[in-house]
Order: C-alpha cells, then structure tokens, then sequence
C-alpha cells in the first residue's frame, strides 16, 4: 500500500471543509492499495449553461484527487506537493447525477509525481481522462 494504512476518507473530506471541493460537494468515498476515489454531483454548482458538467468541474476533481494522493505518499513534515501541470480529455458530456473518479500513480519520483484521473458517469462510462503532474518541494 503506498498510503499510510491509518488513513480513512474522513480524514480526506475533513480537509476538504470550506474550500472548492466542500463548495462543489467533492466527497472521498474509497482508498485502495493504490488508488483513491472520490465523488462530485453534477449539479448547479457543477454544470455550465449547456446543462451539461463543466469541463473545468472535472479538472477541479481531477485535481482534488492528484495533490491529495500526492501529498499523502511524501513526508509532510518536511515535503510538501504542488500542481506542476493539469490536462484533460472530456469525452462523454454528462447532465446529472454523480461523477467518480479515480487516481492512481504513474510515477512516483523523489522531485516529480506523475497521477492519471479517470472520472466516470453514474453508469460506469469514461467521461474524462485527465492526469496532473505535481512536484515535490523540500520544506525550508
């Protein structure tokens, strides 16, 4: 497992409280042996004038799930992770419901880490692929 074992979601959601994701009610709902998984509504707050989820939306969870993964396999007390670069591919629009994504690593380097996001609709189709690279820095 390359996640500490004590580790649970609500530890994950608490640090979410009162920023982006608890604005557009991005919850964490699994940690796997290598992989963590969190949910998003498609809703007002999510989707653009179309009525379809905004593409900036899925970066958003994209994101969330990428820097927490990241910062979770580093020593925080004396390493921190930051977004280096964010891409995405949006390949099926989805009006409501829920989104899922999922995180796993790619690489996992002494400077650099690599995450892949698959975000998913409520049926299990592939919605967006998106993957964020994060450096690692040394806490001065």
């Amino acid at each position: 497992m390359i996640f500490p074992p004590n580790l649970n979601v609500n530890t994950l959601n608490d640090w979410g409280k009162n920023t982006m994701t608890d604005f557009l009610g991005i919850e964490f709902t699994a940690i796997g042996e290598d992989y963590l998984e969190a949910t998003m509504p498609v809703d007002h707050r999510t989707k653009q004038p179309l009525g379809l989820l905004h593409g900036g939306a899925n970066v958003v969870l994209a994101e969330t799930l990428g820097s927490v993964a990241a910062s979770l396999v580093v020593d925080r007390n004396s390493q921190y992770c930051v977004g280096l670069e964010i891409n995405a591919n949006h390949v099926k629009s989805v009006k409501e419901g829920l989104v899922r994504g999922i995180t796993k690593p790619v690489h996992l380097g002494k400077k650099t880490q690599i995450w892949e996001i698959k975000i998913y609709t409520a049926s299990g189709d592939l919605s967006c692929i998106s993957r964020i690279t994060m450096a690692v820095i040394d806490k001065k």
